[in-house]
């Protein structure tokens, strides 16, 4: 039984690693909702941080819940809020260049231990269109995964939510200030 355990996680370590060197020209063309003659392989987490396999021809996407082989049950990671940072203080107004004060603390946040992956969401207020929130929202969380990406750290996902997830009432020039804001979710087992 141990030896058809090592034997599968090197088949799963072996898939993993083609999946991550194939991934982008796959991806490319998996876009456009086309076939693509081969499969992607990978692991997916879930936003509760749950596991799953997943397979990607281009058109349809198969996924099944990674179960622990013992117990029968999923495998998740314990998933919290590790920062949250008002983008009033970490970048300019209208802008997704972080400020070197927010870069540092940033850089401090993705080098904590025991965590084994990350997700970072933007917020705005909703002073502005729609659609320009939305697209400064998607910059700002890019710019904040970045940092993570540059120490090292595994991105499971980043996300722009735009207006759509306030945390206060925009009908107040405090409540504005509170939406506007980055998080960082960390992925723990």
């Amino acid at each position: 039984m141990r030896h058809l355990i090592k034997t599968l996680r090197r088949s799963l370590a072996a898939i993993a690693a083609i999946s991550v060197l194939a991934a982008p020209a796959v991806a490319q063309e998996a876009a456009r909702g086309e076939p693509v003659g081969r499969i992607q392989w990978g692991v997916w987490v879930d936003p509760d941080g749950c596991m799953h396999w997943m397979a990607d021809g281009g058109i349809e996407q198969y996924q099944v819940n990674r179960l622990n082989p013992e117990t029968g049950r999923p495998v998740c990671m314990e998933v919290n809020t590790c920062f949250s940072g008002n983008t009033d203080s970490m970048f300019q107004t209208d802008s997704y260049q972080l400020t070197d004060a927010a870069r540092q603390r940033l850089q401090q946040v993705f080098n904590q231990s025991g965590v084994s992956g990350y997700a970072v969401y933007g917020h705005t207020d909703s002073r502005a269109s729609h659609s320009y929130n939305q697209t400064l929202s998607e910059h700002r969380a890019r710019a904040v995964a970045n940092v993570g990406r540059s120490v090292g750290a595994v991105i499971e996902r980043e996300i722009g939510f735009g207006e759509t997830r306030p945390i206060a009432s925009n009908n107040s020039a405090g409540g504005m200030a509170q939406n506007r804001r980055v998080e960082v979710v960390c992925y723990r087992w």
